[in-house]
């Protein structure tokens, strides 16, 4: 193990392939793996649509290691593509894709314990289900916790209904990350790629403000919970969220009596902002105790060059090492030990 790690808590991956998931549940709407005419790359289709073209960086770890190798990344956090969480699904299939996917997100931290670090998915849209798969994912796969969409079809993330989830997680020590997805708005400002441009921000933030206005580190206070791109554009608002709050306790304050400012130590952030700026916004708001290393690997939405934001930034040593692998074994539970060969 290197004398500073360097540990990237927010990337994707997927088997090289699975099965005929229209087939298997005899309906459609799941996406499904097909080759591309130039041979090395696949198309994730949806229904005979598109969705996105990947490399093969996003299915085979030695292409993955090799990019690690090229930006001097030590570990990365594994985490299906959202768009499969499926939670508009029946639950008992959600259950068995989510299993599938954890099946072989442990099969690859497995054959590469020091460089690979696994969080599953479960099918929230049924939390007494998905409660028993991050059993599963703990104490069976060994993974460090799951991955949660910002909202489960019409519930935001404050509904009591999800309390199971949360109680699990807090019990076994789950981390949770919480990444937008189904943006919403998305049928209305479809042009110019705007639900990833403006509706993921606006998504994180809606969850973020749904956890602390529901109440929800009151009802579990040892949870710990990252949330993606920064936070989205929760903190560049919290001036504004604290003022609602305040000014209309009636609208704002029926769940939780608490300044949402007084949760900012409870929450972690990845720091995939793409802004020196803001990345020092952020900084100055929570500090780097809050923050870690983050860049959607392998999508050309993320980071392209893993760390050089911060690395390019003037900040303390100890600042630094804590963006870059400090805040994220704090988050994961895990020890550095854990990477050394």
């Amino acid at each position: 193990m290197p004398n500073s790690l360097k540990i990237d808590v927010h990337t994707h991956i997927l088997p090289p392939n699975w099965p005929d998931l229209k087939e298997r549940y005899g309906y459609g709407g799941f996406v499904q793996l097909e080759p591309c005419e130039t041979g090395c790359n696949k198309r994730m289709v949806r229904d005979g649509k598109t969705f996105r073209e990947i490399e093969p960086n996003c299915w085979d770890p030695e292409a993955r290691l090799s990019d690690c190798a090229e930006h001097g990344v030590d570990v990365q956090v594994l985490s299906t593509v959202p768009v499969m969480f499926s939670y508009w699904a029946k639950p008992e299939h959600a259950l068995d894709l989510s299993r599938f996917l954890n099946d072989h997100i442990a099969e690859v931290v497995a054959a590469h314990p020091t460089r690979f670090v696994g969080l599953g998915t479960v099918p929230m849209q049924d939390p007494d289900r998905a409660a028993g798969e991050l059993e599963r994912c703990i104490g069976e796969l060994g993974l460090a916790g799951i991955q949660i969409g910002s909202h489960i079809n019409d519930w935001n993330l404050n509904e009591r209904v999800l309390d199971p989830v949360w109680a699990t997680a807090e019990r076994l020590g789950a981390a949770i990350f919480v990444h937008p997805w189904d943006m919403m708005g998305a049928e209305s400002m479809s042009k110019y790629w705007l639900p990833w441009l403006v509706g993921m921000p606006a998504e994180t933030t809606r969850a973020i403000c749904s956890i602390i206005f529901g109440g929800v580190f009151e009802r579990f206070p040892r949870l710990r919970v990252a949330f993606a791109h920064g936070g989205g554009s929760f903190l560049p608002s919290i001036g504004r969220i604290e003022h609602g709050f305040n000014v209309r306790p009636d609208l704002c304050a029926v769940d939780n009596d608490i300044d949402p400012r007084q949760y900012l130590d409870r929450l972690y952030f990845d720091s995939l902002t793409h802004e020196p700026k803001v990345l020092q916004l952020m900084l100055d708001m929570v500090g780097a105790e809050r923050i870690a290393l983050g860049t959607d690997y392998p999508f050309p939405l993320g980071e392209l060059e893993p760390g050089k934001l911060i690395e390019s930034m003037s900040l303390e040593e100890a600042e630094r090492e804590r963006l870059l692998h400090g805040t994220a074994l704090e988050w994961l539970g895990l020890s550095p030990e854990r990477f050394r060969a």
